[in-house]
């Protein structure tokens, strides 16, 4: 009976983080209302702060979730088979395609929400390496397979390549047609700096991609 009665809170609680993951993308932290969570969830309001603190707990609640399920599913991609270089390619072309769609990860990304919520910014910078924590695993993978060097503050490396992606949506207007021209060449840039570096003497790490390769690499930016 006990275990019984947990597995139901615990479904509640899924409705409940549910109904907030889209209060909260729909409307933001400040619009979002506690009494509409508790509605669409089918609760009680009081049954939403049986869930959570307070409103700022539940949306990092709802954000953790959020990051949990999106890291959950890139990690998929990962076959330690494939070369590490590919790998990191290919989840940093879906990173950029997947944060467009999933507006809370990508303010998490871009800093909104530290700034919204600068008392919470230790846990956010958590949740933000989190994020990055598929980019750990291939750089560790990648030195295993002796593609990448050793001694690499794997790391700190994957927080900049976040940021290099994080940027290239920033900063690059949306609405240009252009747009998936201007991502892929600097995509395409950025995995030769990444990879060969900026000495001369080394060919470049494109132009020994196959065109099978570039067109699993390619972005699906529309």
């Amino acid at each position: 009976m006990y275990k019984l009665v947990i597995a139901m809170d615990q479904e509640k609680k899924e409705c409940i983080l549910t109904a907030a993951i889209s209060a909260f993308t729909r409307f933001g932290f400040k619009k979002a209302s506690v009494d509409e969570i508790a509605r669409d969830a089918g609760v009680a309001k009081g049954t939403v702060y049986l869930a959570a603190e307070s409103k700022e707990d539940l949306f990092f609640q709802a954000l953790h979730r959020e990051v949990r399920e999106w890291v959950a599913e890139d990690s998929r991609l990962i076959d330690p088979r494939t070369p590490a270089d590919e790998l990191l390619a290919m989840l940093g072309w879906k990173a950029m395609d997947d944060v467009e769609r999933k507006p809370l990860i990508w303010a998490l990304l871009a800093g909104e929400h530290a700034r919204l919520l600068p008392q919470w910014s230790d846990r956010l910078d958590e949740l933000r390496g989190l994020c990055a924590r598929n980019i750990v695993e291939v750089l560790q993978l990648g030195i295993r397979q002796g593609r990448f060097r050793a001694g690499l503050d794997v790391e700190a490396v994957a927080d900049i390549l976040l940021d290099l992606q994080i940027t290239t949506l920033l900063f690059h207007n949306r609405k240009s047609p252009d747009l998936p021209k201007r991502i892929e060449r600097r995509g395409l840039a950025a995995l030769d700096l990444i990879f060969q570096g900026l000495r001369p003497g080394v060919e470049p790490a494109t132009a020994a991609l196959s065109e099978v390769q570039r067109a699993v690499l390619a972005p699906t930016h529309q």
